[in-house]
């Protein structure tokens, strides 16, 4: 799949087939997740990938009751060292480069599954110490993302998007876009 017909055909999926996802399918995703650009190349994101059904309804316990997480077959919790990025960064890169980190390698395998014609949602409303107990995380490692995985059960509408005009401005805030010359 073209990488722009995967970037407009994404959306949100928060129903999924029973089917099971192939192990090589689940190795690719992560794979697109570790390709993702880091601070400095420090590679901090970590994933935990489950398909038992007592931690995944821990997790959608922990993500405030959202069910469709322990219907899907595959759930990847994406999360990120922030010792690893202080290591070069300090604060900065505990607290917001690792961050950023993790979210681009969010963003590599929601694409990827869609490539592959399966779907997933970004869960990003959960409970930060109760995922950390769930997943047994140490302290320096921070859930960032819960990726439900699965064939898609629904198709939902594309929501709207704004217009770039309102989004992307020349040189500062507010001045209308000039490309070109």
């Amino acid at each position: 799949m073209d990488v722009f017909e995967a970037i407009k055909g994404r959306c949100s999926v928060r129903a999924y087939k029973p089917d099971k996802i192939p192990d090589e399918a689940v190795t690719r995703i992560i794979e697109a997740g570790v390709q993702a650009p880091s601070a400095g190349n420090m590679q901090p994101t970590i994933y935990i990938v489950t398909k038992n059904a007592e931690v995944k309804s821990r997790l959608a316990e922990a993500a405030l009751n959202q069910s469709f997480i322990e219907e899907a077959p595959v759930v990847i919790a994406v999360c990120t060292d922030t010792v690893r990025s202080a290591s070069r960064y300090g604060d900065r890169g505990a607290r917001f480069y690792s961050l950023l980190d993790a979210a681009a390698s969010v963003e590599n395998m929601l694409l990827a599954a869609h490539a592959m014609g399966l779907a997933s949602c970004w869960v990003g409303a959960f409970q930060d110490e109760q995922v950390s107990r769930v997943l047994k995380l140490p302290p320096h490692v921070r859930p960032v993302a819960i990726l439900p995985i699965g064939y898609p059960a629904e198709k939902p509408a594309k929501p709207r998007r704004r217009r770039i005009e309102d989004v992307a401005f020349s040189d500062a805030y507010g001045s209308p876009l000039k490309l070109g010359g």
